[in-house]
């Protein structure tokens, strides 16, 4: 059986956060299995090079940040589009290429059977397969830290808290409030433990590891940074389950169509 010839339950909306892609953009559509999508939609904030551009010639639906308003921004934006655009499912890939398109229709199997609300994609199935695949050293010790400490605090069993690769059931977009999130990197942190503290049932699936010069990755200073948040959300968490101090980061969404009430207890 073909991927295109799969039943499809739901409309399916490729988002791409993109920020100075056009040199990858490219060979990541290239690499998503035809058939496995109906409407890809990129959100570019505000390059520097001609994503925007590249992105038209191959015939994208484009939005555009007048501004660089961050990472998390973007992610803001694609999100409500996808909302907009009638999504049931939205995977999340960034266009350089950085992460492997060709696991979407794996992932997205998960949530039409019904096994999981959202997917991350973990890049850690080995040691050795992921220092071969260029991560940096000192980036795979602290994911592994972190790692283990959030599936600790959140009680989860991931292999890879902070992956850029995403799928979303449209209910999990829907019973958050992620635009109280960061407008950086720790926005998907943030998301994860927002659906997380909601009941939303999350899995991985392995994806290789592809570190070069065009794929976006913070810098140390920045990574340092990405640590410290994600202790702080870590905390944020323990407080508000433990009923200590509320945060408004785990309030729901207005939109919320599923999930209302009580908030859901995580699940582990």
């Amino acid at each position: 059986m073909t991927f295109a010839s799969m039943p499809r339950d739901g409309k399916v909306v490729v988002v791409m956060p993109a920020y100075n892609a056009a040199r990858t953009l490219e060979r990541t559509l290239r690499d998503i299995p035809a058939g496995s999508v109906d409407e890809i939609i990129l959100t570019d904030d505000c390059s520097s090079d001609d994503t925007i551009a590249v992105a038209r010639g191959l015939g994208l639906r484009v939005l555009e940040h007048t501004r660089n308003r961050g990472y998390g921004a973007n992610q803001k934006t694609c999100y409500d589009a996808a909302l907009a655009a009638g999504a049931e499912i939205v995977v999340m890939v960034h266009p350089d290429y950085q992460y492997d398109p060709r696991v979407i229709p794996f992932a997205v199997g998960f949530i039409r059977t019904g096994i999981c609300d959202a997917i991350i994609a973990s890049r850690i199935r080995t040691r050795r397969e992921t220092l071969d695949g260029g991560m940096p050293l000192y980036k795979y010790v602290a994911n592994r830290v972190l790692t283990a400490l959030e599936n600790t605090v959140f009680g989860q069993n991931l292999g890879d808290f902070h992956s850029g690769f995403r799928v979303y059931r449209r209910s999990v977009l829907e019973t958050i409030s992620y635009h109280s999130n960061s407008d950086d990197f720790i926005f998907d942190t943030e998301f994860l433990a927002q659906a997380i503290y909601y009941g939303f049932r999350v899995g991985d699936i392995p994806i290789p590891t592809r570190y070069f010069a065009e794929a976006s990755s913070i810098n140390f200073a920045r990574s340092c940074r990405y640590g410290i948040g994600t202790l702080g959300v870590m905390t944020k968490y323990i407080l508000h389950r433990s009923r200590i101090w509320s945060f408004a980061l785990f309030a729901s969404s207005s939109r919320t169509a599923l999930h209302t009430g009580t908030p859901a207890e995580p699940r582990g």
